[in-house]
């Protein structure tokens, strides 16, 4: 079973339509959830392993008197580049973008942008290699000038 919601009830009024776009030949892994409200894109011929969970938002806890779930949320959107493989148990957090034909390792926990061709993993996620055009895949994160 797969977990795809767009909203939180009948008649909200949504901020994007459609809130969750797959693209073509994608295949979700068991168990797995998509949970939109606001916007999550997944390019075409993304692969994901069982118990992966994206979302584009999260509850806030800045008030130290109130309960989180009744705080104010945060929101980002979540675009997955064509191409890409999450393992099992990845979560992406919102305002995540990453970029085509990229891995996530299994159990990690996404949240920021990454370039194309990258291989993430850990809490929080990071660059563990990188394509590099001149020498091939390289470990670490690509040096910007």
């Amino acid at each position: 079973n797969v977990c795809l919601t767009a909203g939180m009830g009948p008649g909200q009024t949504m901020l994007s339509n459609p809130v969750v776009r797959i693209g073509r030949k994608c295949i979700i892994g068991r168990g797995s959830h998509i949970i939109g409200h606001w916007s999550i894109e997944l390019g075409d011929e993304i692969q994901t392993g069982p118990y992966v969970y994206i979302t584009d938002q999260n509850h806030g806890y800045e008030d130290i008197n109130a309960p989180v779930g009744w705080q104010a949320t945060k929101e980002g959107a979540v675009k997955i580049g064509s191409g890409s493989w999450l393992g099992a148990n990845v979560v992406i957090l919102p305002g995540t973008t990453l970029g085509r034909n990229s891995v996530v390792a299994a159990g990690a926990v996404v949240r920021g942008e990454f370039p194309d061709h990258v291989v993430l993993g850990g809490i929080p996620a990071r660059i563990l290699r990188h394509y590099d055009e001149a020498r091939g895949w390289v470990d670490g994160a690509p040096l910007h000038g």
